[in-house]
């Protein structure tokens, strides 16, 4: 029992990029709405839309450091931790009987998931586009996003020969 890893990814909520597009659009909105008023000398009213802006800004920049889950490959198995309150998932390798390289999902956008169990599949992800699915003994699907999909297929290839 080797206490490291021989993969571990960090996947944090607030560096995708679709969701801080949408946030900085929504500030540049607040902004233009501001200095419109500003400049028609509507009142004061219009302050809370520059105040708005840079709470935007901020809080994007704070999510920047919100850690949704980790990745390691340990041990013949695989652990996703996630965000505090989170139960920390382990997936006995030895009963993965098939590993596929794929994509996440069809669509653009997709919301992060952790845990999440729908139609016979337990989903992971954050962002990027490409995941390991992972079919177990029993038939459950666990789908894992990864931004480095080769490294991760290649120590699961290597934890299971083991």
């Amino acid at each position: 029992m080797s206490d490291k890893p021989v993969f571990s990814e960090k996947q944090y909520l607030g560096r995708e990029w679709v969701p801080v597009t949408i946030r900085l659009v929504l500030a540049m909105f607040c902004f233009s709405a501001y200095a419109f008023n500003f400049f028609t000398d509507t009142g004061e009213k219009a302050d809370i839309l520059a105040v708005a802006g840079i709470g935007i800004i901020a809080i994007s920049i704070i999510m920047g450091f919100f850690l949704n889950y980790r990745i390691r490959v340990m041990d013949k198995s695989i652990l996703i931790s996630g965000l505090w309150t989170m139960r920390l998932v382990k997936i006995d390798l030895s009963s993965i009987v098939k590993v596929e390289k794929g994509v996440y999902s069809r669509y653009l956008f997709n919301n992060p998931v952790y845990n999440l169990h729908k139609h016979g599949t337990i989903r992971f992800y954050t962002s990027g586009k490409d995941a390991i699915h992972l079919t177990d003994r029993d038939g459950l699907v666990y789908i894992i996003g990864t931004r480095h999909i080769d490294e991760f297929y290649r120590a699961i290839q290597e934890e299971m020969k083991k």
